[in-house]
């Protein structure tokens, strides 16, 4: 009982933070990147939301020509439909407002993805840093993948081990990261502007 409810309580706190996400996406402003500049990642992925996004629309104006002739079932997958539509804006906004933060000052690296991912590396537990694009990832204990499309295009490795909580509250000691940046080769030199 426990156990669901504690799923339940992250559930609903994943759907509130992105509609929290549409909401300053259509304020035009972004979360949590004032310390420092910011590295986005969401450009790679755009076309694909914005396609997944037609589709679901298309499904939505289809099934609502076929269930006319049930009005219960109509409502019931329109209400279903249009959500599914928002939720997919939504996971779109999220990558856009939640980009990738280096805080120099405060000697940290906050890699995101949507609002599942939100890891702070600190900058001294960086051992070495390059840009490296990979399309494939196999997982493997210690190691953390970000993808965007399938892909990473930045690897940090870690000197120490950051803990990374899962989705749904995991803990998971990581000390090797790969994520993507829309400009990994100025991520990565800033990266070692900062840890000089």
């Amino acid at each position: 009982m426990r156990v669901g409810l504690s799923v339940g309580w992250l559930l609903v706190r994943h759907e509130v933070r992105l509609l929290a996400s549409l909401a300053l996406w259509v304020a035009r402003r972004t979360h949590g990147a004032q310390g420092g500049p910011a590295f986005g990642y969401a450009r790679g992925q755009g076309a694909m939301m914005a396609g997944f996004a037609f589709v679901c629309l298309v499904e939505t104006v289809a099934l609502s020509v076929l269930l006319r002739d049930w009005p219960a079932v109509h409502a019931a997958f329109l209400f279903l439909d249009v959500y599914t539509i928002v939720f997919v804006v939504a996971l779109h906004a999220s990558s856009v407002v939640r980009p990738h933060v280096l805080d120099a000052d405060g000697g940290s690296l906050r890699i995101r993805r949507y609002v599942h991912v939100d890891l702070c590396v600190p900058l001294e537990r960086i051992g070495s840093v390059r840009r490296e694009l990979r399309m494939t990832h196999e997982p493997a204990d210690g190691e953390l993948n970000v993808e965007v499309g399938s892909q990473t295009t930045v690897t940090l490795e870690l000197t120490e081990p950051v803990t990374h909580l899962t989705f749904l509250g995991r803990r998971r000691e990581v000390r090797v990261v790969r994520f993507h940046a829309d400009d990994p080769d100025g991520l990565v030199r800033a990266l070692g502007r900062a840890r000089v």
